[in-house]
């Protein structure tokens, strides 16, 4: 079975230990760890807004110039919201509360390293993300649905009498004006009426949120 990759900064002064964790990780036999090496918080944050595609970031606490919290209330800022998770030298319950709050999704003591539990601390933070991010695209899903469901609603009420009135008025002229070129444009006319019927009938019935990608950001319902 083909591994998954996972694309880590990781954001550390200290060469020797950047080494070593770059070492550890890639001896886990489950994931491709992809490993890009920073030594401080701007690089790291221009190698961030560069690269996209960064899954997660593993960052000291102590860097030179500004911290690891500045790095990471920087990075919010900027919009990214790849997890974060700091390397620290001890287990600082303050610390660890203040970080928290600013965002960072855990931290490891550097002598953990070398442990199992490293790796798998890495992965959990990103399975905690992934579920966070199904859970929010079904409730878009949810709410979009209900706002499809309530425009039905809406829509019946609405072109509901006004169509079936210029149906019945079109099948009337039809039959007065058989045999004359006006019948042609009836016809027209009342196969357009019965397709928007049809559509709001879809739309009334519709279960599943059929929203699809129109046009770059544009969307529209499938009622095919």
């Amino acid at each position: 079975m083909e591994k998954r990759d996972v694309n880590l900064l990781l954001i550390e002064d200290n060469e020797n230990f950047a080494r070593l964790v770059q070492i550890y990780l890639r001896r886990y036999h489950d994931v491709k760890f992809n490993i890009i090496w920073k030594e401080d918080g701007e690089q790291g944050l221009n190698e961030l807004k560069d690269n996209p595609d960064i899954d997660i970031i593993l960052m000291d606490y102590f860097l030179p110039g500004q911290n690891g919290l500045d790095t990471t209330l920087q990075i919010r800022e900027t919009g990214i919201k790849s997890p974060v998770i700091f390397l620290t030298v001890n287990k600082d319950f303050n610390l660890a509360l203040e970080v928290m709050k600013a965002g960072v999704s855990d931290y490891i003591v550097k002598e953990e390293i070398s442990t199992p539990v490293f790796p798998k601390i890495i992965l959990g933070v990103l399975e905690k993300k992934e579920l966070k991010e199904r859970f929010e695209d079904l409730e878009i899903s949810r709410n979009r649905l209900e706002a499809l469901q309530n425009l039905a609603t809406d829509v019946t009420s609405e072109l509901g009498p006004v169509l079936n009135e210029m149906r019945e008025i079109s099948n009337e002229l039809m039959d007065k004006y058989k045999k004359e070129n006006t019948a042609n444009y009836l016809t027209i006319i009342n196969d357009s009426v019965q397709r928007i019927q049809s559509k709001i009938i879809k739309l009334k019935e519709i279960k599943d949120d059929k929203t699809v990608t129109y046009v770059k950001d544009l969307k529209m319902i499938d009622l095919s």
